[in-house]
């Protein structure tokens, strides 16, 4: 089946989880006017079924194909991309100054969840893109601006994030790629980086590689790592190329999934040196690269939104034609599709709540975003800004991990055809699985939320966040039913699970321990409680005589949520509590 954009679901997300309306109406979204919304979601969601859709499996069936240092894209995809670019796709939420629309982060989240649900390896290229925009703008003097962000933001060239070497994954303070001063305020930079996702493709002239390095005379450590942009092509005065930069591309990686998207080998300075300029300070590139990493781990989360509704749609067509046994409570003695069976039904209400928990989660934390960035009272930004860090890792993280899930159960839908690549659906996992590990995995993640959030939070901040969570549940036994009450009790259990931690801080063994199931417990909880905010909204609607049928689903998606997920809130805290030892050796 081919894939079809769920407009009518998203426009519920964005009213019921996000505000939008009210947030238009406050003055905290730009210029944007809600007579818009409808048509850019439609357009955008227009755009993903009918260009981008059809890619994804000749994506992945050819993949980029790599042939001395140069990267060949699958046939097509190259006009596909200039005419994504060409529409104004790629600039969305970016700076009006440097050509880009400026709507909310919002909205750029709704197309990018498009673009990835219809062809994930597609829409990884401009995540990294639009994250360098960012970064540039936050980092880089005039100049660099000047010189890079209008093409960057039009989509006209595209850009890269290069932290991992082979001996420094995790770990960015071993990467040992140099950068020497210049007496013309250039750097020549030497290295060599992997897993760079479109390191090196030909869909555009110019590619922008934003490159951490140490300077000769740097600390040990993250504290002696600069920030560079080394262009794949110098330019000049009039942004056009004119010399090949030292920066070649030295093969791609046979991953599992995500085919058409070419990740790299690259190696800087093979011969004289990359010629490369600074962004921000020497020796701070970490700040810098982080906000080009928060916007991409915002997407990355948002990456197991977008595969989960893909895998959930591809079983539920499935599931619909398949026909196996015959159903319990069929009127016929005929054979059954197989969403006849209670067992399919349940898998297939799994899928769909975990889309929609995931999909509620990342919405949010593009809400906070937004009002950080638009919002008129300082103390709002503040305390956006704030809620936009807390949320970060765990739409990173938990959504990445529901991604997985739900693509999983997708296959076990379609039984032995799920396991057989001519189905599809097994793609979906494949597709997923990386998800979890870039962009720092999820344990880090997990950790991050627990060390950097959370134990060193405002907590005014923490508990308002919590407050928020408590007057939601309270409320939801109008549209929950009996659920309520096992949502009210997971927030609880969130709350204890926090004092928990704060009562542990001094043990840092037994924090770290507890950091996954600590972050599962959190994205679950706010999952629901979302959800459940959904379904108050949907039953208020119904009420007032608007009978559509998203309505209906959020209802039974938020009870479903809370009494197959969140009921698991208890058992999450005592995997908190549980010990690791230290002697264990695992042989």
């Amino acid at each position: 089946m081919t894939y079809r954009a769920p407009v009518e679901t998203i426009q519920f997300t964005l009213e019921a989880i996000t505000a939008l309306s009210e947030d238009i109406a406050a003055g905290h979204a730009g210029s944007l006017t809600q007579d818009l919304v409808p048509s850019i979601i439609e357009e955008a969601g227009r755009f993903a079924q009918e260009r981008l859709a059809p890619l994804n499996w000749q994506g992945d069936q050819c993949g980029a194909q790599f042939d001395q240092g140069h990267v060949a894209m699958p046939p097509g995809w190259d006009q596909i991309y200039r005419d994504w670019a060409q529409a104004g796709w790629n600039s969305v939420d970016l700076d009006p100054h440097w050509g880009g629309m400026g709507l909310p982060t919002r909205l750029a989240t709704v197309a990018m969840e498009f673009w990835t649900s219809a062809c994930m390896s597609f829409a990884l290229g401009p995540v990294l893109t639009q994250g360098a925009v960012d970064t540039l703008l936050l980092h880089a003097d005039e100049a660099l601006k000047k010189t890079y962000l209008p093409k960057l933001v039009s989509g006209e060239w595209t850009a890269t994030m290069n932290l991992t070497e082979p001996q420094a994954g995790s770990d960015l303070g071993a990467l040992t790629t140099r950068a020497y001063r210049q007496d013309d305020g250039t750097y020549r930079l030497k290295g060599n980086k992997i897993f760079i996702t479109y390191g090196e493709h030909d869909l555009t002239p110019n590619i922008i590689h934003l490159v951490l390095a140490r300077l000769p005379d740097a600390p040990i450590g993250t504290k002696g790592i600069s920030l560079f942009l080394v262009p794949k092509f110098l330019v000049d005065e009039h942004q056009h190329p004119i010399q090949r930069n030292d920066v070649t591309c030295a093969g791609l990686e046979h991953k599992v999934g995500i085919h058409a998207s070419p990740t790299c080998s690259m190696v800087f300075g093979d011969q004289d040196g990359a010629v490369g300029w600074l962004i921000g300070e020497e020796n701070r590139g970490l700040n810098c690269m982080f906000t080009m990493m928060n916007k991409a781990r915002l997407y990355t989360g948002l990456q197991g939104v977008a595969i989960a509704e893909r895998a959930y749609q591809k079983a539920l067509e499935f599931s619909k034609v398949r026909v196996q046994g015959r159903a319990a409570l069929a009127n016929s003695k005929a054979s059954s599709s197989i969403i006849e069976h209670p067992d399919v039904r349940r898998n297939l209400h799994k899928m769909r709540a975990l889309t929609s928990a995931a999909r509620a989660i990342a919405y949010a934390a593009a809400r906070a975003i937004d009002l950080a960035h638009m919002a008129d009272d300082p103390a709002v930004r503040k305390k956006a800004m704030t809620r936009a860090a807390l949320l970060t890792p765990v739409t990173k993280a938990w959504c990445t991990d529901a991604g997985v899930e739900v693509a999983s159960i997708g296959i076990q839908i379609h039984g032995g055809m799920g396991y057989v690549e001519e189905t599809g659906a097994a793609q979906y996992w494949r597709d997923a699985r990386i998800a979890p590990i870039y962009e720092g995995t999820n344990g880090i993640q997990a950790i991050d939320l627990v060390t950097r959030k959370v134990l060193v939070a405002e907590r005014d901040d923490l508990q308002e966040f919590f407050e928020e969570l408590t007057a939601i549940a309270k409320k939801s036994h109008a549209s929950l039913g009996a659920a309520a009450q096992i949502l009210g009790e997971a927030v609880e259990v969130l709350k204890t699970a926090t004092q928990w931690l704060d009562t542990h801080a001094h043990d840092m063994k037994s924090v770290l321990s507890a950091a996954t199931p600590y972050l599962n417990l959190f994205g679950t909880v706010s999952g629901a409680v979302w959800l459940a905010q959904g379904a108050l909204y949907a039953q208020h609607q119904k009420q007032a005589g608007d009978n559509k049928r998203v309505y209906d689903q959020a209802i039974m998606d938020a009870r479903f949520f809370a009494q197959n997920f969140a009921v698991h809130a208890g058992a999450l805290f005592q995997s908190m509590q549980a010990e690791v030892s230290p002697s264990d050796d695992f042989e």
